[in-house]
């Protein structure tokens, strides 16, 4: 079973993500996953895409579906994957129904988290992080120490450069602009199921669990 997990940053996909693939009984495949193990074992599609990375590009479409292709090859994800991150945009998400149509294989089902932006806004911008142990905080719903500072370990307490309202409106732009239209395209090829993404998690769990029939 071919499953494709849609939703813009910060809608929970990765928090969802591995309890799925469980339930799916398949593996959980994340472009970021694939692009750090081929980073750290030095392959050459790891090099090729490092190429790219330290000149602060992209890395091009052909070469992250090859990441993808080499990762649909290995023996655990022959029978199914649930595809989290990926596609990210139209010309990706052909170059995927071709390589799944060229070996037998199909996509069998779409869920979209929706999300409303203003939301996701309130969760990234809330988020701190340790500077020391990496715990994680937000400003609302888990609040580091009444000096700011980690309730783990007493260290300085901090927002991420990424996770500012500027750097997160232009990943929700990106995201509208390139990955969006996804949906569009598969709309008559293949169930889409839209799950609202507002909620605790075991609650929207359960709203995916349904969707699926699972």
């Amino acid at each position: 079973m071919f499953v494709l997990l849609f939703g813009p940053p910060g809608s929970g996909k990765g928090t969802q993500a591995a309890a799925l693939a469980s339930r799916l009984g398949v593996p959980h495949v994340a472009t970021g996953d694939i692009f750090r193990k081929h980073l750290r074992e030095g392959t050459d599609l790891g090099k090729l895409a490092r190429s790219y990375m330290d000149r602060g590009q992209l890395v091009p479409d052909l070469v992250t579906c090859d990441l993808v292709a080499s990762r649909l090859g290995e023996p655990d994800a022959l029978g199914g994957v649930l595809f989290d991150g990926f596609p990210r945009s139209v010309p990706q998400l052909y170059w995927l129904i071709g390589h799944l149509g060229a070996t037998g294989r199909k996509l069998a089902a779409v869920v979209n988290l929706k999300v409303d932006d203003g939301i996701i806004l309130g969760r990234i911008t809330g988020r701190r992080t340790c500077t020391n142990c990496g715990a994680t905080y937000h400003v609302v719903s888990a609040p580091p120490g009444a000096d700011g500072s980690c309730t783990r370990c007493g260290a300085a307490v901090v927002q991420r450069k990424d996770d500012t309202e500027a750097v997160v409106r232009d990943r929700l732009e990106a995201y509208a602009a390139q990955t969006f239209p996804c949906l569009d395209q598969l709309r008559d090829r293949t169930p889409i199921h839209d799950v609202d993404g507002v909620g605790g998690i075991d609650e929207i769990k359960g709203r995916i669990f349904t969707a699926l029939a699972l």
